[in-house]
């Protein structure tokens, strides 16, 4: 048989016959019980919205002139 048969298998087989199962797979005695509801209420799905009117642009040289570096190149 193979050798990698024996590396992948028995990891396999021993872990089926783990008697106690970790505490990460238990589940906890209060997601158990009893869910929480939450109650549904109608909102608009138009209720957040706000009126927005086109503008102009602005003067792109400002705005160039605002985010270049203060003394030329700086790459």
């Amino acid at each position: 048989m193979k050798p990698s048969l024996f590396v992948v298998g028995l990891p396999l087989v021993a872990g089926g016959c783990a008697s106690t199962l970790p505490p990460d797979v238990v589940a906890f005695p209060a997601a158990v019980e009893q869910p929480s509801v939450r109650h549904a209420a109608y909102r608009s799905p138009i209720s957040g919205y706000v009126v927005r009117q086109p503008v102009d642009p602005k003067p792109w040289r400002r705005q160039n002139d605002l985010q270049s570096p203060e003394k030329g190149d700086a790459s």
